[in-house]
């Protein structure tokens, strides 16, 4: 692939790889990667039986501002959390929401297998890793789909306790969201430079063929 494309192309994969990669780490172990977080005025209980500021919902838990400080709870692929309101009335936000998250690791997997393609010169290496880089697309417009689900799901019955709370998106979500174009770009990026080379390559051929067929003609008009 011509390097005009092959350096924007890699530095597209790169930086969508990198981006679903922190964003894959996630809560707990990275408490600013949350996907949606929930700013309340303490009138809400939490699994911890303790009001709380503010809920962060990762990809691998969920952290929770406490009076006593933040309290994080690594409960791994799939989890739930209960909120209950100074009524009693509750919701749980249920692993059905929650599991499908966990389809960001794999697109930041599929990502960084396009990266390494990308940077092979051969013709045939690039064409799998555009159609790679599409593929890790569109798992991460799934992801992104589910990131949108939760964050609906969690306003709407949030807003059924009838508390003081502002439901908004984390910034694990937006990362998303820029890997997401990042990789389109890569991918087209990829599919124009490998037509470009062929076109190129087609382009030399010709102008061969032209040379040999006039040296030949040219040697029998002189005979």
């Amino acid at each position: 692939m011509s390097r005009t494309y092959c350096i924007p192309a890699v530095f597209f994969l790169f930086s969508a790889w990198f981006l679903l990669f922190i964003v894959s780490i996630s809560l707990p172990s990275f408490q600013a990667m949350d996907i949606t977080r929930v700013h309340s005025s303490g009138q809400v209980v939490s699994n911890s039986n303790e009001s709380f500021t503010q809920l962060r919902l990762g990809i691998w838990g969920y952290c929770v501002d406490l009076s006593s400080g933040r309290t994080c709870f690594n409960t791994g692929h799939g989890y739930s959390v209960t909120v209950t309101n100074s009524q009693n009335a509750q919701v749980t936000i249920g692993p059905s929401w929650t599991r499908g998250l966990a389809t960001l690791p794999v697109a930041a997997c599929v990502a960084f297998v396009a990266l390494l393609l990308s940077i092979s010169q051969h013709i045939t290496v690039t064409l799998v890793a555009s159609l790679v880089s599409f593929l890790a697309a569109l798992i991460t417009l799934i992801a992104f789909a589910i990131n949108i689900a939760l964050f609906a799901y969690v306003k709407n019955e949030l807003g059924m306790l009838n508390i003081s709370e502002t439901t908004i998106t984390g910034p694990g979500f937006w990362l998303t969201f820029v890997s997401l174009i990042l990789l389109l770009l890569a991918g087209c990026t990829v599919c124009f430079g490998r037509r470009r080379d062929r076109m190129a390559g087609a382009t030399n051929n010709s102008y061969q063929l032209n040379g040999v067929k006039g040296g030949f003609l040219s040697r029998f008009r002189r005979n």
